[in-house]
């Protein structure tokens, strides 16, 4: 048992209490209608309508997030030049930005 600030925390208890709600769970489940069909229950119910293909639903992410893409054009066209692809060079500039970012947490820490 742990005692903290709001309580105290004891993990058989906690070992309990999920095995005692996964009980509840699986009894309630198993209540449930044993005549369940696949076919027409899965289909989505939309008054009566046919569902449309997905073809004909389906939002491309160049429609998604044209205004947000256009917007930043000059950003993605310079992050472009810069993508190499090389694991190398991405691992350089994750050393790099957090040795800066040490160095700066370093000195202010220090004033």
């Amino acid at each position: 048992m742990i005692k903290t600030v709001g309580g105290y925390w004891d993990p058989i208890i906690w070992i309990i209490a999920f095995i005692v709600i996964f009980i509840l769970a699986y009894m309630i489940r198993a209540i449930g209608k044993k005549e369940y069909r696949k076919g027409e229950q899965i289909k989505p119910f939309l008054s009566g309508m046919e569902e449309p293909s997905k073809e004909a639903v389906h939002i491309r992410a160049s429609n998604l997030y044209w205004g947000f893409v256009e917007a930043l054009k000059s950003y993605y066209e310079t992050m472009k030049k810069m993508h190499t692809g090389i694991i190398n060079d991405y691992v350089a500039w994750f050393v790099g930005i957090t040795a800066i970012i040490f160095i700066a947490v370093f000195i202010v820490g220090i004033i």
